[in-house]
């Protein structure tokens, strides 16, 4: 029901903005060279290159929404959240418009006609999601495209749905109200959604409101009344669904596909599949390259104060726990005496710590010890952005303790993340860092990589808690 509609609607919105796209370059090239002609243009180039571009364009719009979220069924029911992911796809889709026109070097586009582009298409955007909007309010008030379902069961499962459900109003999917089981345990259903009979009313309730899908979500007090639904639902020409009780396992981008014609519910994977994980591996190699380059005079300057300050190598390698529970060998500046775990072994960094050196304490303060790191995210060890590693010798110790703590390892480990911009970084809370880590991995995008790279500039070369 949910894949029916949003597979329709996102079709629908893929067409229209492609044809948009076409159409707000086209209005371009008559506002630069006919209407306005500002600044004035020497000549009018011919029209043909530009219409073979604004064919290139309308694909690549579509690809680059894709990407950019545009077309999430969950983005896609909040305007703002929509316009937000628009704005952010229009200005992806002009900077990759402006490198290829750079590369393409048979013909010279005007870059003010990019530009005009650039305003024309957000302008189109924002007007027809709001028409989009308003037929489909106007379509759904006059009972046109639209679902009516009921919910089976009273438990937490049933009210998490619900919420969800209540988000979808827009798309025309209408929750008429719940079957009460019967069960004896304290019902997790809100007041004001009506309650529409017991199981033995089922086959009435169905008929009296024109049911389209029935959802089942039964807590396990509520399973064993699945046969009784079975064979009642048997004779209905209703669509039926389950929603299954997963509320004892942390969900971590969860998906259901089909094998062989069984259902299969992933409920932890790693978002770092197929095209994501291409994209941010190139993410890592440009950003690593371009961050090596910048800081190479630093790093031999810190190189060469640690061997004149100290006795020991510059840099050594530390065994730290990355994806999939692999190890590897984190490279760092050293910041404290040579042997310094020897007589204390694996320890957290203090406050006021006796192991560190003068120079140490000045580089782990603004995270420059960790520099070196930049070539592990070079050998594919390491990315850029993600959780930061642990020694597998605290992980043996954290993983009994704190909840959901092995998941963070479904994505590779990072020199900065979401946990360490904000302050959870040093000796602080395990949990906080924990919960900011599975925060990042449940919303992880190339986008969000970039927001955490940018925000490290401000926030994660300092810290109060950087021992």
């Amino acid at each position: 029901m949910l894949k029916r509609h949003t597979q329709v609607f996102t079709t629908v919105l893929r067409l229209f903005d492609m044809f948009l796209a076409f159409a707000a370059w086209e209005l371009a090239y008559l506002l630069r060279f006919h209407w306005i002609d500002f600044p004035a243009a020497s000549m009018i180039p011919e029209h043909e290159e530009y219409l073979k571009a604004a064919v290139f364009l309308a694909i690549l719009a579509v690809f680059v929404f894709s990407f950019s979220g545009v077309y999430r069924m969950h983005k896609i029911v909040h305007l703002r959240h929509e316009y937000y992911h628009i704005l952010r796809g229009t200005f992806t889709l002009f900077l990759l418009t402006l490198v290829a026109a750079f590369f393409y070097r048979e013909f010279s586009y005007s870059r003010v006609h990019t530009i005009y582009f650039l305003f024309c298409y957000l302008i189109l955007l924002f007007f027809s999601r709001l028409i989009t909007r308003w037929i489909l309010q106007w379509m759904h008030a006059r009972g046109t495209n639209v679902e009516q379902i009921l919910l089976i069961g009273n438990g937490v499962t049933a009210n998490k749905f619900i919420n969800r459900l209540d988000r979808l109003k827009s798309l025309g999917i209408v929750l008429k109200g719940v079957i009460d089981t019967g069960n004896n345990t304290k019902s997790d259903i809100p007041n004001n959604i009506p309650k529409l009979g017991g199981i033995d009313q089922l086959s009435q309730v169905i008929h009296a409101h024109k049911i389209d899908q029935v959802f089942i979500a039964l807590s396990p007090e509520e399973q064993h009344y699945l046969p009784e639904l079975k064979e009642l639902l048997a004779e209905e020409w209703v669509d039926v669904r389950i929603i299954p009780d997963l509320g004892i396992f942390r969900m971590l981008n969860t998906e259901v596909e089909s094998f062989e014609d069984m259902p299969i519910v992933t409920i932890v994977q790693s978002p770092m599949t197929g095209w994501n994980q291409v994209l941010k591996r190139l993410l890592d190699i440009s950003g690593a390259f371009i961050a090596l380059v910048l800081f190479a005079p630093l790093m031999l300057v810190i190189a060469v104060v640690i061997r004149l300050t100290s006795t020991g190598p510059s840099l050594y390698g530390q065994e730290r726990m990355g994806l999939d529970g692999r190890t590897f060998h984190a490279l760092k500046f050293r910041s404290m005496h040579y042997d310094a775990e020897s007589q204390t072994g694996a320890v957290w960094a203090s406050e006021n710590d006796e192991r560190r050196t003068k120079f140490g304490i000045f580089l782990r303060k603004y995270s420059l010890d960790e520099l070196p790191q930049l070539f592990n995210v070079f050998k594919g060890e390491m990315s850029l952005v993600g959780p930061r590693p642990e020694r597998p010798v605290f992980i043996e110790q954290f993983k009994s303790q704190i909840p959901h703590y092995m998941l963070r390892h479904k994505v590779k480990a990072g020199i900065t993340g979401w946990a360490q911009i904000n302050g959870w970084r040093g000796n602080t809370s395990l949990e906080k860092r924990i919960e900011c880590d599975l925060y990042y991995i449940e919303r992880w995008s190339l986008w969000f990589d970039v927001k955490i790279l940018f925000l490290t500039l401000f926030r994660g070369f300092f810290g109060s808690n950087a021992y």
